[in-house]
């Protein structure tokens, strides 16, 4: 019985494997739960990249905050700052970039690149939208808030428009449970001088659709919360306990001893 249906989901995985990369929307999610890569005209190990002029300065920046014999400790600010100048994704030849910068094997970096979410390592939008899928954003309605998103768009999840603006998808927990549920806005329509990644909370499906028309006509709509009842993670309505002035916490007197 096993034995079948280990050869049933082989079966499927070869099937994947042997389309182009960009053909379906398969080929990414099975990409990112196998970790491979398949090289494509826009993403091979022998495309030049390096980092630019401003950003140069930016890694021997990052390289400074850490002993010359611990340099691999900056790769994760190094991926980082590659993914945004290169608009929100992590080509292997970026990644290569950051392996020679901080004197580590490739597979070094591609071992980070894959393990965290936070890395893409295919196109996304000008404006990437995660939407919260923990326990506490999705019993909020964060489902709802995904399918309002990807209804809007014409896309489904990690699939970019066609105008390349917008593309979704899921982040695990981004620590604003008692604002559930949440999306973050990850920008990346300057480069890397212009990057922002802000949070929009207490969001409901007609906020997220009217926080997108926004960013499609070039404005910055206010991120937090986007209940007007509530003030940052407060609640809604204003505060009814600790309404005065705190009591100082009890010390020992040091001098008296």
């Amino acid at each position: 019985m096993l034995g079948r249906l280990a050869a049933k989901r082989l079966l499927e995985i070869r099937q994947v494997l042997r389309q182009p990369q960009s053909s379906s929307q398969a080929s990414r999610s099975f990409s990112t739960a196998l970790n491979y890569h398949l090289d494509s005209p826009d993403n091979k190990p022998d495309l030049p990249w390096e980092f630019s002029e401003a950003n140069k300065s930016k890694v021997k920046e990052i390289l400074s905050y850490y002993p010359s014999n611990y340099k691999q400790s900056a790769v994760i600010p190094l991926l980082d700052l590659a993914q945004q100048q290169h608009g929100g994704w992590l080509p292997v030849s970026a990644m290569n970039a950051v392996a020679k910068a901080i004197e580590v094997a490739p597979i070094r970096v591609y071992e980070v690149a894959t393990f965290y979410s936070m890395f893409n390592r295919a196109k996304v939008g000008k404006y990437h939208l995660l939407v919260c899928g923990t326990t506490p954003c999705m019993i909020r309605g964060s489902r709802d808030i995904e399918s309002a998103l990807l209804d809007h768009l014409g896309v489904k999840r990690g699939e970019v428009t066609k105008d390349g603006l917008f593309s979704v998808g899921e982040m695990e927990c981004m620590g604003c449970c008692v604002n559930a549920p949440m999306i973050t806005v990850a920008d990346y329509s300057n480069g890397s001088e212009g990057y922002t990644y802000n949070y929009f909370e207490d969001v409901t499906p007609e906020k997220v659709v009217e926080i997108v028309e926004k960013l499609r006509k070039g404005e910055k709509p206010p991120h937090g919360t986007q209940n007007p009842k509530r003030i940052k993670c407060g609640p809604e309505g204003g505060n009814t306990t600790l309404l005065g002035e705190p009591k100082p916490p009890q010390f020992r007197d040091l001098d008296a001893c």
